[in-house]
């Protein structure tokens, strides 16, 4: 899919573009291609002359590859933004920018919902938007602004699980519930970390490479402050996680522990029970209680003082708590 935006008045406006002759009578400021088919690269391979990465190309981790000028001039970024799904996990999805004759490329293979802001913004706020390059910078700000939301959203949810792991009755259930919500979250808090050292790298770039006006410059000063705050959160909220993991693997142990300590207090309930039930098996000839009358019942009441005995005790310490 290909959309294309036009500025007028400091607004991007989309343009729809059904066929190579809708792409070739527009002047646009921004082209972004989701997913693009065979058809649509070449549109813009001809119209343009800009050559679009392929999937391996983009996905490439290396500095040389991630920023760079091409020979015709042209301008490559690859930058990372956070994708969280209500299905499924979050993941990170690496978008391609080239910047080419004063106009803003991007390829990406999903729908982000950062683009989808920086659209409904622009829309709405005239004058916010002059050239490509505010286009890109809004794209940066817009992106640390939902890694802010996303992490608001991992306090609401550690909230809870603190909640959970805390409340006085801590089942294995709870335990199972409240490892799978840390880890996820772990995950999650991970992902806007990384997400959030590439958009520095990419602005640091930008602004090294004096390719920013004194007001773009400013614009990315502020997104670098912004993404610093973002790092303390993402420091404490690590801490958070940690203790929480600990927190709930410490009650998995209590809770084992008392497991344990049912069998331990059985053991030692039966031990004397069995030793006398051993000596009174004993097969001797002389015997002192064989020819007892009340043997049997004075084993058996002696078997279950010796069990009682222990148990009481227990009780009275309150090992059994």
């Amino acid at each position: 899919m290909i959309n294309v935006f036009v500025l007028q008045n400091g607004r991007l406006n989309q343009v729809p573009i059904e066929s190579r002759a809708d792409l070739e009578n527009v002047d646009p400021v921004w082209v972004d291609l989701t997913d693009p088919n065979d058809d649509e690269r070449a549109w813009v391979k001809t119209i343009y002359g800009v050559i679009l990465p392929g999937e391996d190309e983009v996905k490439d981790i290396e500095a040389s590859a991630r920023y760079y000028e091409a020979e015709n001039g042209d301008l490559h970024l690859r930058t990372d933004f956070l994708l969280e799904e209500d299905d499924g996990p979050s993941r990170v999805v690496t978008v391609a920018f080239i910047l080419a004759r004063k106009m803003l490329f991007s390829v990406h293979t999903d729908d982000l919902p950062v683009f989808r802001l920086v659209r409904m913004r622009a829309r709405s706020r005239p004058g916010s938007i002059a050239d490509y390059m505010d286009v890109l910078l809004d794209l940066y700000a817009t992106d640390a602004e939902y890694s802010a939301d996303a992490l608001e959203g991992i306090y609401q949810h550690l909230e809870e699980v603190s909640g959970l792991v805390l409340q006085k009755e801590f089942t294995d259930k709870d335990a199972a519930d409240a490892l799978n919500a840390i880890a996820r979250e772990e995950d999650l808090n991970g992902r806007i970390r990384r997400n959030m050292m590439d958009t520095r790298r990419a602005v640091s770039f930008l602004m090294r490479g004096r390719l920013l006006n004194a007001e773009q410059f400013e614009e990315a000063r502020q997104i670098l402050r912004d993404i610093e705050s973002l790092d303390g959160h993402t420091s404490f909220l690590f801490d958070k996680i940690n203790f929480l993991m600990d927190a709930t693997v410490g009650f998995i142990n209590i809770n084992q522990n008392k497991i344990i300590k049912i069998f331990s207090v059985a053991s030692v309930a039966f031990l004397p029970p069995t030793l006398i039930a051993s000596i009174y098996g004993m097969n001797f000839k002389a015997f002192p209680e064989l020819e007892w009358h009340y043997g049997y019942p004075f084993a058996l009441g002696l078997m279950v003082a010796s069990m009682i005995t222990p148990v009481w005790v227990f009780l009275r310490r309150g090992w059994l708590k």
